[in-house]
């Protein structure tokens, strides 16, 4: 994929301002799941998560998105997340938004810091009838120390309690933005989702990498497998990983094999590369999680073993 097509972006806000149910409503007007298959708060995978209705662990998904094209065009053409060649035929402007869900609540702000280590932008979502609460305000400096393009949402516009005018001059305080700025939806009901797709593609800006260079994969997430071993969400920042390539983790030093390579839609989806500027996943070799701890850096064994010499 041209980096110039993809944009990485997560969602941050406050517990229970409607962050998992937006990311819920861009996959179903982005195709990613289909109607049948969609479930209140599909990224949050964990039974603890499901019953309290929060979130917990940070989840990424790939949609594709394309700001001149419908969204009914988009779910009609999309299968497994890839756009069959009619459509493709109809618009070539097609972008993959990589979007980590992350946790909202204050005892995961760790969490948070690393999904905003891997992208370029966040929305930043605002209930309307609560305003701006303490984690909100943690989570936009968190984004602001990492220089992000935040990007400003108002949900739940269409509750008798919300307050739109006292919420959006709070927001304007806090970002010195302008009115005009704010997204204002309903992620319950969808209005106003398209506009914040569109902004996620006109306003964040594409990864810069170099791909020409050697590799190099910052580690994001890792967790244990009990049928497929330690598995990393890396976001590729230079150079390429392919399947059957021998890696090497900067930092504990420890030597693997990428035994698979590929994307979360939100399932697992194979790829025959992760290249620069992607964010997806790599099954490993490895026995623990202490050999790829989050915030290092994968590279190719072959680069390292160059830089010994």
């Amino acid at each position: 994929m041209n980096p110039d097509k993809i944009r990485n972006f997560c969602i941050i806000a406050h517990i229970d301002h409607g962050k998992s149910t937006l990311a819920d409503r861009m996959m179903e007007l982005t195709g990613t799941v289909e109607k049948r298959a969609m479930r209140s708060q599909l990224l949050d995978s964990m039974e603890l998560e499901q019953e309290r209705g929060i979130t917990i662990k940070l989840a990424p998904v790939r949609m594709k998105w394309s700001p001149n094209m419908s969204s009914s065009d988009l779910i009609r053409g999309s299968r497994n997340n890839k756009l069959d060649s009619r459509v493709k035929h109809e618009n070539d402007n097609i972008y993959d938004l990589n979007l980590i869900d992350t946790p909202g609540h204050v005892d995961f702000s760790y969490e948070v810091s690393r999904s905003l280590a891997a992208v370029e932008g966040a929305v930043l979502v605002v209930d309307a009838s609560q305003g701006i609460q303490a984690q909100t305000l943690a989570n936009v400096y968190l984004a602001l120390e990492q220089n992000l393009t935040i990007i400003p949402v108002l949900n739940k516009i269409d509750l008798p309690a919300a307050d739109i005018d006292r919420v959006s001059a709070e927001i304007i305080n806090l970002l010195g933005c302008s009115l005009d700025d704010i997204l204002k939806i309903s992620a319950k009901t969808g209005a106003g989702v398209e506009q914040v797709l569109d902004a996620v593609v006109s306003q964040i800006p594409a990864p810069q990498g170099r791909p020409d260079q050697p590799t190099r994969a910052l580690i994001f997430d890792s967790y244990y497998d009990d049928y497929r071993g330690v598995i990393l969400y890396v976001r590729v920042v230079d150079g390429r990983i392919s399947k059957n390539d021998a890696i090497h983790m900067i930092a504990t030093t420890a030597n693997g094999l990428a035994l698979e390579v590929g994307h979360l839609n939100p399932n697992m989806t194979p790829d025959p590369v992760l290249a620069t500027g992607e964010i997806g996943y790599i099954v490993t070799n490895l026995k623990t999680t202490r050999e790829a701890k989050v915030g290092d850096t994968v590279t190719l064994k072959k680069y390292f073993e160059k830089e010994s010499k």
